[in-house]
């Protein structure tokens, strides 16, 4: 665990992948009482190298927390590209707010307070445009509906992230008591027999632990 996050500070260190803004982001989340969960810094550039990748003018993230993805999503934006983030907690989303305005990207970015698939059902019915990029980073219980519902405000060639799907190795046990960890072993299964999607699971080790990311590339809707 010791070498994992050294391991970690020395890819941090040689990208330089924390910069001021990213530095406060987390300060401030800290100081707010917020968990520290937010992605390392690592995995920020491996999503926005994602979305720069496909080249994502409409983003949507699913779990906002003190805003450190979000950040780094909405400066992987294309041109005039949007960032929708949804987040149940209204503090937690009042402590975004200020993040993302410290990190200048407040301007292409809408945080969207109240549970999340409410929202989802809301831009279902209201035929909400697909987007060009899905991070799913919630509570680990609904991502099964989450994912559910991102591949109806999708289209073929939507990229589909979702962190936390390996739960420190906990998702090969079968009749899991958590529901956490039962939740993310549904929606892994969801992802693997989809015919519409093409998906794997890449573990992760680092300053966070044992886990892992599911990258989905949805084929056809």
């Amino acid at each position: 665990m010791e070498r994992w996050t050294h391991v970690d500070q020395y890819i941090e260190n040689l990208f330089a992948l924390d910069d001021d803004a990213l530095e406060a982001t987390v300060e401030s989340s800290r100081a707010a009482g917020l968990p520290q969960i937010q992605v390392t810094p690592a995995l920020g550039k491996l999503l926005f190298l994602l979305a720069r990748s496909i080249g994502a003018r409409r983003i949507l993230e699913i779990g906002t927390l003190g805003g450190y993805s979000t950040t780094w999503l909405a400066r992987a934006l294309s041109g005039d590209g949007r960032l929708i983030t949804l987040e149940i907690d209204p503090h937690h989303a009042e402590v975004a707010r200020a993040n993302l305005g410290r990190a200048d990207v407040a301007d292409r970015v809408d945080v969207v307070v109240g549970p999340a698939r409410d929202t989802l059902d809301r831009m279902i019915a209201a035929n909400e445009p697909p987007f060009d990029m899905i991070f799913i980073d919630a509570d680990k219980d609904g991502y099964p509906d989450y994912l559910e519902r991102s591949l109806r405000v999708s289209r073929a060639g939507t990229l589909i992230v979702a962190d936390n799907v390996v739960r420190g190795g906990e998702i090969v046990t079968a009749d899991h008591p958590d529901p956490r960890v039962a939740g993310v072993q549904r929606f892994n299964e969801m992802l693997a027999r989809d015919p519409r999607v093409a998906a794997t699971i890449i573990q992760t080790v680092g300053d966070k632990g044992y886990d892992g990311i599911a990258v989905a590339l949805v084929e056809r809707v």
